[in-house]
């Protein structure tokens, strides 16, 4: 059987979630407070570099399936949801940021899964908004999780990572709006196997 080898780096960014939680329950004897956000920071870029690399390389060699375009949003979802609850228990994010997040992550996998039932997946595909909530906040993340306290003792790497985090939860609940505004004329004219 042949390795399909997009399929194999999402699954590398599923495994790669509880070592990345596993890394803030080491004692600090063990791993510095500092090396356990150098780790998990490291762990999280992979696994986004993974999430960049499993999509382009499903596309490049014709290895689209099914299988993956539904394994690749649940690995993303799952890597940002642990992100967001170890960074609120490491108290680096608001609770209500991350549930907006998490929420909205929720809601729109739901949202997709009901259009893609009724044969209309395409009204609900990945907009520019959604593009850039994700870019906002796998930098938001990124920074958050390597540098609590000011880099070179002067960048206030922190500030700018919860500002960026602010900002990803905004464009979070705008690209929600933008797709339940696109879904709203579907559910309207409601689900031909209902009728």
């Amino acid at each position: 059987m042949a390795i399909h080898w997009p399929n194999l780096l999402t699954w590398t960014r599923i495994v790669l979630i509880p070592v990345f939680i596993a890394i803030f329950y080491l004692p600090d004897a063990w791993l510095s407070p500092v090396a356990k956000n150098g780790s998990a920071a490291a762990l999280f870029l992979v696994g986004a570099i993974t999430d960049w690399m499993d999509g382009w390389l499903a596309r490049s060699l014709n290895l689209t399936s099914a299988f993956g375009a539904f394994l690749d949003p649940v690995a993303d979802k799952l890597m940002v949801s642990a992100a967001l609850i170890v960074l609120v228990s490491l108290n680096r994010v608001d609770v209500i940021v991350a549930v907006v997040i998490i929420g909205r992550e929720i809601t729109i996998s739901a949202l997709r899964e009901w259009m893609a039932k009724i044969g209309q997946s395409r009204s609900v595909a990945v907009s520019f908004v959604g593009k850039l909530k994700t870019g906002f906040q796998m930098a938001a993340i990124l920074l958050l999780l390597l540098f609590h306290d000011p880099l070179f003792g002067v960048v206030p790497v922190a500030v700018i990572g919860t500002l960026l985090i602010y900002a990803a939860a905004f464009l979070t609940l705008w690209s929600m709006v933008f797709y339940l505004r696109r879904a709203l004329p579907i559910a309207a004219a409601g689900d031909p196997s209902d009728r």
